[in-house]
């Protein structure tokens, strides 16, 4: 049950921060103006489908992934190959990221910067935002819809663009309803971390033709990529594919489809 585990962690550190919302929000608010992660898809999409290509250093169902990667240098590698955007694992105890792993990415590139993590407060936000992300991620099935509601409108309060991720149907119902504008649908079971690579397809038609569609994990060939362009997607996340291959620029061109 990874999920839970991880959000219980999570939330088990964010009941332990003490420090004052309203003076993070103040502070947020000063940090400069975002990159647009969702404006940077929608364009690249009308060419070819937008590679949002992720820096993770391991992961809890394979352990270690890439040891000796290097953020800046792989952000680089990233942008060069044709990467729309960049999203990075900054979970530490599940994933072996930081923020210091976000920051060396963004400041290496040009490009838009996902905060890849499990946001369950909203100092979580206002931490993205201050860590300079240009976007969060929000897990439908991780939050109450209260929380998920409260959350997405602080991030665009601080001009963040949301990431909200689902699952199935009902969570895509919850994210439309809350009023999210950019949707994940995530291939993998976040309990078992099985891929089902049908489920964004499934989903697409269901997905309003106004919101950004981005499909998540498990596209690994260029027919996996083309079967979601086809499905109206307008980006793939790509973690795993891109971190383990012996030729980033080959992998990801061949995604761009």
């Amino acid at each position: 049950m990874y999920l839970d585990e991880i959000l219980a962690q999570h939330r088990a550190v964010a009941s332990r921060d003490t420090r004052s919302l309203s003076e993070l929000i103040d502070a947020a608010k000063t940090v400069s103006k975002t990159r647009g992660f969702a404006t940077r898809l929608v364009e690249d999409s009308k060419t070819s489908l937008a590679i949002i290509a992720e820096i993770k250093r391991r992961s809890p169902s394979r352990g270690f992934l890439n040891r000796d990667l290097e953020p800046r240098v792989i952000a680089e590698q990233y942008k060069n190959a044709g990467a729309s955007c960049i999203s990075v694992l900054t979970d530490s105890e599940f994933f072996g990221g930081s923020v210091e792993d976000l920051q060396s990415a963004r400041s290496a590139v040009e490009l838009p910067v996902l905060r890849k993590d499990f946001t369950v407060s909203l100092n979580d936000i206002c931490d993205a935002k201050l860590m300079n992300a240009d976007c969060i991620l929000l897990i439908v099935a991780a939050l109450e819809k209260a929380e998920l509601a409260e959350f997405h409108n602080l991030a665009l309060e601080l001009g963040l663009d949301v990431l909200v991720e689902i699952h199935d149907e009902p969570e895509l119902d919850l994210a439309l309803e809350i009023g999210a504008k950019m949707i994940g649908v995530n291939q993998r079971n976040l309990k078992t971390f099985e891929v089902d690579r049908q489920r964004a397809v499934n989903i697409a038609k269901k997905i309003p033709s106004d919101v950004v569609r981005i499909a998540e994990s498990g596209v690994r060939t260029r027919t996996d990529a083309q079967q979601l362009r086809d499905a109206g997607y307008h980006a793939v996340l790509v973690g795993e594919t891109l971190v383990t291959s012996s030729n980033i620029a080959m992998t990801l061109n061949d995604l761009r489809v």
